[in-house]
């Protein structure tokens, strides 16, 4: 496969506040901010970067700069160097070198010493752990078939379909398929419905993981910018109307990131416009059972368009990948016929275990609502504390803040809070083309006290940013200049 070239223009852009206070070296500041993009998925793997002038002049920094930060990746593995080639973007080959990513479920263990408020979720309990031993005493019955379940046991379609019919969305076990995660359900849908260069229309900011799937499927993303009391309605309806996608991918219930909550009123108005222009309607429902006061309005956009996805990850547990698609059946053809060139099915024991949690008790969900709500309360009241200037809103459930910085400086003070004990997404992490800079997500996710020693790192990390503007120099090329 061909290297891709990385544009400086553009990787300018995605560096944007990368520099660091007066008398931290410019070249430390510059690998980390590279970094950051090679963990997140902004800069691809093996991709070739600008030369060391060309980067140079388009930094405004000198080529000594370049040069030390490029050398410093290598030495990490984040760059190799290939004879013709330059310099190609990469991973640390050794697992006990590698660092941990600053956004999403693939970091591993918890670096010693360091809370984790990038990933948004919650660790197991006593029913996860007793869904599996009824799983484990159900599998017998199943180990004479083959194994391969393309659409999901029926046990769990059924339990599913169930869930929606009490909630007024009267369905089949047929509708259902059973995917590796919510996520998983939209790769799947993204192979079967759509084509490189199809339009889809997304909420602004929005989960990264999705807006990644939507773009590595090579489809022409329409960010509509959600406004502080959630989705910007008229903006919804035209940009649905102007650009008449294949797809519109929302978050209705406990929005990632901003939690809000889309009214039934205006998710039949989007299904209506969505109808109207031919265009597929993806609703993820993976944190709407998050909620904190009252349930979520009862789902309300219905039709042969309208596909639902959830999961098991958000409520119950990260390590349970265990997801599904609501659709009609024509779609529900064509993500079976599609579905064998990404996988074959989810491993029985989780589906059973999947069946046990949807179908059992309540009582302890209700408790991780209470629980979770407790939680989203004190980490509100240490930020109001701690961090004044920062602008927090209570949502209506999910598992995280939306927080709101005096300046745009999400990214750098990304890099700086792992030496206080912190790790965070910046909140670039979940828009489009380097927007929302000055916004971070805060998960509540954790128990008080670590809420509290990620407080303490994050007002220490920020009260040590520099607070001044970079000053416009004159870069000499054998000069460091004094940024």
């Amino acid at each position: 496969m061909r290297d891709q070239l990385v544009n400086p223009a553009s990787l300018s852009r995605q560096l944007h506040g990368w520099r660091g206070p007066d008398g931290e070296p410019a070249y430390r500041r510059l690998s980390e901010a590279l970094k950051l993009l090679i963990l997140d998925g902004r800069l691809s793997l093996n991709a070739r970067l600008p030369g060391e002038r060309r980067l140079a002049e388009t930094l405004g920094v000198s080529r000594i700069t370049v040069s030390a930060a490029l050398d410093r990746l290598r030495a990490e593995g984040f760059v190799v160097s290939r004879t013709g080639s330059g310099s190609l973007t990469a991973l640390p080959t050794s697992a006990a070198s590698r660092p941990v990513r600053l956004d999403g479920p693939m970091q591993g263990d918890d670096t010693p010493g360091v809370i984790d408020m990038a990933t948004a979720s919650m660790p197991a309990d006593e029913q996860v752990h007793a869904a599996y031993a009824r799983a484990l005493e159900a599998l017998p019955a199943h180990l004479p078939g083959r194994g391969y379940e393309p659409v999901g046991i029926e046990a769990l379609r059924r339990v599913v379909a169930e869930r929606y019919g009490a909630e007024g969305l009267p369905t089949a076990a047929d509708q259902i398929v059973v995917t590796a995660g919510a996520l998983g359900a939209l790769a799947i849908l993204l192979r079967a419905t759509t084509r490189p260069g199809d339009r889809v229309v997304v909420e602004h900011p929005g989960y990264p993981h999705a807006l990644d799937a939507l773009v590595q499927a090579g489809l022409d993303l329409t960010p509509v910018a959600m406004t502080p009391q959630g989705w910007d309605m008229d903006g919804m309806l035209a940009a649905i109307a102007r650009v008449r996608p294949r797809l519109i991918y929302l978050i209705g219930a406990h929005q990632n990131p901003t939690g809000h909550v889309l009214s039934a009123e205006d998710e039949a108005a989007i299904a209506a416009a969505a109808a109207r222009v031919g265009a597929l309607l993806v609703l993820d429902d993976t944190l709407r059972e998050l909620w904190f006061d009252r349930p979520p309005p009862p789902p309300v956009g219905h039709g042969p368009h309208v596909v639902r996805l959830g999961s098991t990850s958000k409520p119950y547990w990260g390590g349970l990948r265990v997801g599904w698609l609501r659709a009609h059946a024509d779609v529900i053809d064509m993500v079976i016929r599609r579905r064998p060139s990404l996988d074959l099915g989810v491993p029985v024991m989780e589906q059973l275990a999947a069946a046990v949690l949807l179908s059992g008790d309540p009582a302890p969900l209700d408790a991780r609502r209470r629980a979770i709500a407790r939680q989203e309360a004190h980490l509100r009241a240490r930020l109001a504390e701690a961090l004044p200037d920062w602008k927090t809103r209570r949502p209506e459930g999910g598992l995280s803040l939306w927080v709101e910085l005096p300046r745009a400086d999400s990214t750098r003070l990304a890099l700086a809070a792992p030496d206080h004990g912190v790790r965070i997404a910046p909140g670039v992490r979940f828009g489009i083309n380097g927007a929302y800079e000055r916004f971070l997500r805060l998960p509540f996710s954790r128990h008080e006290a670590d809420l509290d020693r990620a407080v303490a790192g994050l007002a220490a990390a920020w009260n040590r940013l520099d607070r001044r503007a970079p000053r416009k120099v004159t870069v000499r090329a054998d000069v460091e200049p004094v940024i």
